[in-house]
């Protein structure tokens, strides 16, 4: 049985007001020398902000506090100072979805940004034997109108900040119980293993090397073993193919890399992956020779989502072999998720289970995604929210509603 819960408050269920924005700037999603800045501009002395970030950092990404009234070893004033000029707060939860697989699904809202609305976006929590993978997004729809999937279909609004992307892995934790509870003891705040959540994706809405820097740096916090703690390894990007961002990705994130490849032939990738005709499959697969640090141990995992007479053939196989040769790679053959409005099918299920027996016995690995979430959309390429581009008359409405209140909203 799906359980859908609201946990909206009544008034913010209300169509948001246009130009809404947060009161305070945040400290989530600052790198170390952006916290030390926003500190001893509030008065913090210089000498003194290394430490009092230390101390911040703690307690934001080793404890999960969202009140800066929690931060105890930190003095009273201080605290005060903080709450005057700064949130930490999480966003607004407007449903959590329970599916009957036990796969979670947020509905999140986020403040305006500028001149902008608030807005919302879906992330997913998919626990299995062993690990539980949170599937995050990057931006609020997005531009790449890949046929086949559910988000491409919800126009681009705006890239996500890095406090947003960190904000779904924190929500997440405090939801699922990850982080510990305010009276830990000091020496036992970090579980050595039995995260709930152990591994992120960023396979969410929107494409991640569109949005890289924000991207960057919301990744690199959340492995910083000081903080959020998560492995590299366990981190995997997934990019259609944005080819000038994928070395940058291995050499200044460092994650593993994913391809949504979908079409071993450019003719059917232009169609179904339509950012394939600005960056063609011979250039998608010498960026992925040339990522940095792939090996065997650290492959490139290739998406493939299974359509019914369109890219399920024999034929597609030998194509696909022939395509990733060299490239240490795993393929992941995705069941097609069906939404509303789709004109695709899933392919027969002994027609993926030959598609895989090929690549297996060619030397790859190719598991068969389990499909999860489906009865609540939260499976792979179903994810979507109702935020729209705010139109042109509104924007301009609000921006001199801003001139006009000196900027206040």
């Amino acid at each position: 049985m799906t359980l859908s819960l609201d946990l909206a408050p009544a008034p913010a269920r209300v169509a948001p007001v246009p130009g809404m924005m947060p009161e305070k700037p945040t400290l989530i999603g600052l790198t170390r020398p952006e916290m030390a800045d926003a500190l001893v501009a509030v008065g913090v002395p210089e000498k003194q902000a290394r430490m009092r970030v230390q101390q911040l950092w703690h307690w934001l990404y080793v404890r999960g506090v969202s009140d800066f009234a929690d931060m105890l070893n930190i003095s009273r004033d201080l605290r005060e100072t903080l709450d005057r000029h700064f949130t930490i707060a999480r966003p607004e939860i407007v449903e959590e979805q329970i599916s009957n697989d036990g796969t979670r699904k947020w509905l999140m809202r986020f403040p305006a940004r500028g001149a902008g609305r608030p807005v919302e976006i879906e992330t997913v929590y998919i626990p299995e034997e062993g690990r539980g993978t949170l599937c995050i997004s990057s931006q609020v729809g997005c531009t790449l109108n890949c046929s086949f999937c559910h988000t491409g279909t919800q126009k681009l609004v705006r890239n996500l900040t890095a406090e947003e992307i960190l904000a779904q892995l924190m929500v997440a934790r405090d939801r699922l119980g990850d982080f510990p509870e305010r009276d830990t003891p000091a020496g036992a705040i970090v579980p050595a293993e039995g995260r709930k959540v152990s591994n992120i994706v960023m396979m969410g809405m929107g494409e991640p090397l569109y949005n890289f820097d924000h991207v960057k740096q919301a990744l690199l916090i959340a492995s910083d073993n000081e903080g959020l703690s998560l492995s590299k390894r366990r981190i995997t990007l997934s990019t259609s193919g944005v080819v000038p961002e994928i070395a940058r990705t291995g050499e200044e994130i460092g994650v593993m890399l994913a391809i949504s490849l979908h079409a071993v032939r450019d003719e059917l990738r232009d169609v179904l992956v339509p950012i394939n005709k600005k960056w063609p499959l011979k250039d998608l697969m010498d960026a992925c020779r040339r990522y940095p640090g792939l090996s065997n141990a650290r492959r490139i995992t290739f998406e493939y989502v299974m359509l019914k007479g369109v890219n399920d053939s024999l034929a597609d196989a030998r194509e696909m072999v022939k395509l990733l040769r060299g490239i240490p790679a795993k393929i992941n053959l995705i069941p097609f998720n069906p939404w509303p409005g789709t004109f695709y099918e899933c392919s027969d299920w002994e027609t993926i289970e030959k598609f895989a027996d090929f690549i297996n016995e060619a030397g790859y690995a190719s598991p068969i995604r389990t499909p999860r979430g489906r009865d609540i959309l939260a499976a792979c390429g179903q994810l979507k929210s109702e935020s729209e581009r705010m139109r042109k008359v509104d924007r301009l409405a609000m921006e001199a509603m801003m001139i006009a209140n000196h900027g206040e909203a």
